[in-house]
């Protein structure tokens, strides 16, 4: 009766946060129609590279989705957006150049930061006053503060336009972590941020630690925006589980120069000969990128050196084959199949036996993520089940394993493998230190996903790592969200406001060392992959906590009020009235 109650309850109060979210909408266009006889406009202005920033790309989504806006996204180029993005009708991207090449030498660099903020400001000047249409309001992601902060609000006195800011993090905490917290740019950044911080219309946070902090020092009242990841953050079924790994088998199973537990045991790259499509495309040495409809889904066809295959010619006029059985490193698929290569019913997907266990982390190679925890617990992890299986130093220092031969080898610990994603400046540093490992059990791969195939990797994966500490202790990171939003536990570096997030023992863990995230690898996947009851606790509870709110009902229920506050301070009064009034 109780689980009843509550979840009428629970249905009751999303009808009304809908009813509501709808209800402003149409106040958000009623009152533009009632005004200007044109569409309603918004900016979104990201001084960075956009296909970076998924919190403003989902920003200007519902702005065009749920508010029914014209949006004018300004932001540096770089990474590709999410396709939603590129896609949607009334979304307009205006992409600005870097001003200088990156990697720069530091002295260069330095010599050259005022000429690069002044080439930054009179570039966005001119894209927001004279390369958009004039919008209703600004939305701005900080950081970085300068110049943004001064340029923007320029271009909201010439078009008299509304101001609103997207706090993020910090600026001068992330200055702080490369030139110390004393420096005098830190110091003159900070100064800077709190004075022109104040001066937009409407505030955006990420947590309730920095909403705080917002009001308690710096004098601003600011509405919490919590991320969530949008509907693309998924769990996903075992076939779809199998198209990827088949998609990425090369990079899974055949990185350049590297033989450890999760390759095939050769140390040539790929070439063009080996595998078709380019090097970029995901195929490898034992899949061929052959698609063939079925039931009206495209479907992956690798070979496979151990299948039975039926010769089949396409229309063009070459061959390919139509194998029984399909692997990759993970999964299994057995296919049905006539003399004619037709595909039947009775296709079967499973796991492949002896498979690693799959760890995911995503990280910006930045200082305020110390990526040297997970190498190291890494190699504690080795040596540790090495110890408890009584292997000596020697034999795991002369011995080289191969996926084949661990697959025959049982064992109450997993190989792992852990695939890294992301871009960032610190990323050739760490490579250069994973190369330098010998581990027996673990496997690292480093790599840089679409904004649909890094969805899907997350739903695949086993567990997700997050190393984020935060350089001002106050905001969350985002690749958590994803994670739950696809059901998959995380642990996680413990820090201040950490919790408002993961709950440790119910969505994931926390730790504080190296040492501590080792004995977690060794909890977790002990028994890996039928006997892990801990695992699958935390990942019910990552699967509720994705669950729980998606993006576009927290947007709605914290961003369209607001907005509509700013947009008409006059009536305000009407507003908070009729908020509450039952919508017909």
């Amino acid at each position: 009766m109780e689980d009843d109650a509550e979840a009428e309850l629970h249905e009751s109060s999303a009808a009304d946060r809908g009813a509501r979210s709808s209800f402003l909408s149409r106040i958000l266009q009623v009152f533009g129609r009632g005004t200007r006889k044109r569409r309603r406009r918004a900016a979104v202005v990201v001084l960075g590279d956009l296909g970076r920033s998924p919190r403003m790309q989902y920003h200007a989504l519902s702005l065009a989705r749920q508010a029914g806006l014209d949006v004018d996204v300004v932001a540096f180029g770089g990474t590709e957006p999410h396709a939603g993005l590129l896609q949607h009708p009334h979304i307009h991207l205006h992409l600005m150049r870097f001003p200088f090449p990156q990697g720069l030498p530091r002295i260069l660099y330095i010599l050259l930061v005022p000429f690069k903020l002044m080439l930054q400001c009179l570039t966005l000047l001119w894209f927001l006053c004279y390369q958009i249409p004039a919008p209703d309001f600004y939305l701005v992601q900080n950081p970085p503060s300068i110049p943004t902060l001064t340029v923007v609000k320029i271009a909201c006195w010439l078009r008299q336009a509304a101001f609103v800011i997207d706090w993020h993090n910090f600026g001068y905490t992330i200055l702080a972590l490369s030139l110390g917290p004393r420096h005098l740019f830190v110091k003159i950044y900070s100064w800077y941020e709190r004075r022109f911080g104040k001066t937009a219309d409407g505030f955006l946070c990420v947590t309730k630690a920095m909403q705080h902090e917002l009001e308690q020092n710096w004098g601003i009242r600011a509405t919490v925006l919590y991320d969530r990841s949008p509907e693309f953050f998924r769990s996903i079924n075992l076939r779809e589980k199998h198209e990827l790994f088949c998609r990425l088998h090369a990079a899974l199973t055949r990185p350049p120069g590297v033989r450890d537990c999760c390759g095939d045991g050769l140390l040539e790259a790929p070439t063009k000969s080996s595998h078709v499509g380019g090097a970029d495309s995901g195929a490898g040495p034992s899949v061929r990128k052959v698609l063939k409809e079925k039931r009206g889904q495209p479907v992956l066809l690798p070979s496979s050196s151990d299948a039975n295959e039926d010769n089949v010619d396409l229309q063009n006029g070459f061959d390919y084959t139509v194998p029984k059985v399909q692997r990759s490193l993970f999964t299994v698929h057995k296919v049905a199949g006539d003399t004619d290569g037709e595909i039947q019913g009775g296709d079967h997907y499973s796991y492949e036996e002896g498979r690693p266990a799959l760890i995911v982390s995503s990280t910006s190679w930045t200082q305020d993520e110390d990526f040297g925890i997970l190498l190291e617990a890494a190699v504690m992890y080795d040596r540790r089940v090495a110890a408890l299986l009584g292997e000596s130093d020697s034999t795991f220092l002369d011995t080289t394993f191969d996926t084949n031969s661990y697959s025959r080898t049982a064992s109450p610990f997993p190989r792992l493998l852990i695939v890294v994603t992301g871009k960032g400046p610190m990323r050739e540093t760490y490579e250069e230190r994973i190369r330098k490992l010998r581990l027996r059990r673990v496997a690292f791969r480093t790599m840089w996903l679409s904004a649909e195939e890094y969805p899907l990797l997350l739903g695949a994966a086993d567990l997700g790592v997050c190393l984020h500490t935060s350089s001002s202790g106050l905001d969350l990171p985002m690749k958590v969200v994803d994670m739950f939003g696809c059901g998959l536990p995380v642990c996680a570096v413990s820090y201040s406001c950490i919790d408002e997030l993961v709950k440790d023992r119910q969505n994931g863990l926390l730790f504080s060392s190296s040492s501590e995230l080792a004995d977690q690898l060794l909890d977790l996947f002990k028994g890996f992959p039928n006997a892990c009851n801990f695992l699958e606790t935390l990942r019910r509870g990552a699967s509720a906590s994705g669950s729980s709110s998606r993006w576009d009902d927290e947007w709605s229920e914290h961003v369209l009020p607001l907005l509509t506050k700013v947009l008409f301070p006059l009536n305000s009064v009407l507003l908070n009235t009729t908020i509450c009034l039952p919508i017909f």
